[in-house]
């Protein structure tokens, strides 16, 4: 007996813990499924055996409707409910998913529908070697003064690589020259750079111009690389090299600064007299997206805005401004901008499941739909909170990762309200608070919770006799205040044992009565019959009524005399009218 209750087997076994325990996990929402994939895969690569991992059946994968639901517009992944794998719609390009992080995960939630249940997963896309470091220029022309001493350093462009980690750029090369070597190293920012170092003292009168070419090696396997060409023209003697006023200028700007907003104006000073003494400025090191959102005014020095700042995309921009003089020497300073996060986005609310109906039964903290709300700002800029307009049956209960469970809080009632028209509210808590607003339309499904109701307590109805059969005297009406079937009523006469059936009919569908065959007010003056309204819910509810059937007299009956003849036997004495007795006796 105990054998056919329990699985065979320790397999099976393991498969019924896995189960139970993904279950509990899911339902408290503790559990993440974690996997990892590299970039560029076909589309519809395989993820993950989701339903190996969780232990659950793929029969349950259809039955509860599991489908994933990916964070934000666009769905990456798809769940096959026959095999239960967990497969990438398209190719992942990790430089286009995650531009600016090192790492790049994916979170994906799967869904199940009766019950529900909310399981969250994250796909780690990890990077492949699928890009090579790339200069800004092909050439970089630096002048430098022939007095410069050894031990001088002057900073080079660097390369940029979109790839991450070990795949990104890490080393710089440069081709035998006896005049220079390299200097690496790794700014704040993570970004490395790259200076020439002076090792031997030019001589224009010998060499006017020089050429070396720079490496740029990712630490992919195998390693890729980018080139480009540094031609160095020696200038003739310049007694001062423009000296800023710092080295490093932080600055820190709010990310709705409006264009050619000021930054910050750099200045160099150089005491030297005519061109040697005029200072021009240029970006030295500045990433494609800093160059595109300032702009630098060769001659002032001023930076202004030029684009959209975005503290969503990037926290801070990192640039190295170069002045250069007429005579070709040139000074370098670091801008350092801290973009400042301001409210500019509003919560998002994503719908993930929606009971389109709901029973008018269903108890309360029945669950009608699954929402979550995103803010992309950070801080109380991207905190947020939920609530319902207007006094409805319903309440908003928080769950975990922002998510949101809208359920019944009271008992419904379809007769009174069929729908409901319900307006989420997701306000942040930004100084100057944003909102966005979801509607969500729900029905109320009827339930059989209403009798058929006679319009009259009593029906009375009345028939002259020999009437013709089945003749039609009058109707009976009910109606049920509930929907659909539930509202279907059909008519039936109420049979009551041990008592003659009354000659009475009644049309199951209008109610309509009808006097089956001919009557005799004679016998009968009057029925008194019951009718009953029955719905066609289930269960089915009932109403009687009584109705009386009053016979009318017609005068089909001759008068008759009890006796055939009547026998009189009188005296003489008792004959004293006047008339004759004879004609008395004849009468």
């Amino acid at each position: 007996w105990r054998r056919s209750l329990y699985p065979k087997g320790p397999q099976k076994w393991r498969q019924v813990i896995l189960f139970i325990l993904c279950v509990c996990m899911c339902q408290s929402g503790a559990e993440t499924l974690r996997y990892s994939l590299p970039e560029e895969m076909e589309r519809d690569s395989f993820v993950a055996n989701i339903a190996k991992d969780l232990g659950v059946p793929l029969s349950q994968l259809a039955a509860r409707k599991a489908r994933v639901v990916s964070e934000g517009n666009e769905q990456l992944f798809r769940l096959n409910q026959n095999t239960g794998v967990l497969t990438a719609k398209e190719s992942l390009d990790r430089e286009e998913i995650c531009p600016q992080s090192d790492t790049c995960t994916l979170v994906f939630k799967i869904f199940f529908e009766n019950p529900l249940q909310l399981i969250r997963g994250e796909v780690e896309v990890r990077d492949i070697n699928d890009n090579s470091p790339v200069f800004p220029e092909k050439e970089m022309v630096l002048k430098i003064l022939e007095t410069a001493s050894p031990g001088s350093r002057f900073p080079l462009e660097s390369a940029q690589d979109k790839d991450m980690g070990i795949n990104g750029l890490q080393n710089y090369s440069l081709g035998p020259n006896p005049h220079f070597s390299l200097s690496q190293g790794t700014g704040k920012n993570g970004v490395k750079y790259v200076e020439l170092v002076l090792q031997r003292q030019l001589d224009r009168e010998e060499q006017g111009e020089l050429s070396l070419l720079l490496t740029a090696t990712d630490g992919g396997s195998p390693p890729r690389s980018g080139t480009a060409q540094v031609r160095i023209v020696v200038v003739d003697a310049n007694d001062n090299v423009p000296v800023f006023e710092r080295e490093t200028y932080e600055v820190r700007l709010a990310e709705n600064s409006p264009l050619e907003q000021l930054v910050v104006r750099v200045a160099a000073a150089d005491p030297d007299e005519g061109s040697n003494g005029e200072v021009n400025y240029a970006f030295a090191q500045a990433s494609e997206r800093s160059r595109q959102l300032f702009q630098l005014n060769q001659t002032t020095g001023e930076i202004r805005v030029a684009g959209k700042l975005d503290f969503e995309e990037a926290k801070s921009h990192t640039m190295v401004v170069k002045a250069t003089d007429g005579g070709g020497l040139s000074a370098h300073c670091k801008v350092q901008v801290e973009v400042l996060d301001v409210n500019d986005n509003a919560p998002e609310i994503a719908l993930t499941s929606l009971s389109a109906s709901i029973p008018e039964d269903a108890p309360p903290r029945t669950v009608v739909a699954l929402f979550s709300v995103r803010d992309r700002d950070s801080g109380d800029n991207g905190r947020t909170e939920c609530s319902i307009d207007g006094d409805l049956p319903f309440s908003l209960t928080p769950t975990f990762d922002n998510y949101y469970e809208l359920r019944t809080n009271a008992a419904l009632d379809r007769e009174r309200t069929a729908e409901y028209n319900i307006t989420i509210t997701a306000t942040d808590w930004g100084r100057k608070r944003l909102s966005s607003q979801e509607s969500i339309f729900v029905q109320i499904s009827d339930v059989n919770d209403n009798p058929p109701e006679f319009t009259q307590e009593i029906y009375t109805m009345s028939v002259t006799e020999n009437n013709s059969p089945m003749l039609r005297i009058g109707s009976m009406k009910a109606t049920d205040a509930d929907a659909g079937i539930n509202a279907r009523v059909n008519y039936a006469l109420v049979r009551q044992e041990g008592k003659e059936q009354p000659e009475v009919s009644v049309n199951a569908e209008n109610g309509d009565v009808y006097i089956l065959r001919p009557l005799d007010y004679e016998k009968v003056e009057e029925y008194n019959v019951t009718l009953r309204a029955r719905d066609e819910g289930s269960p089915a509810l009932s109403t009687s009524k009584t109705l009386l059937v009053r016979l009318l007299d017609v005068n089909d009956n001759a008068p008759t005399f009890t006796q055939a003849i009547y026998t009189m036997v009188m005296s003489e004495n008792d004959c004293c009218s006047p008339t004759p007795c004879s004609s008395f006796g004849s009468r």
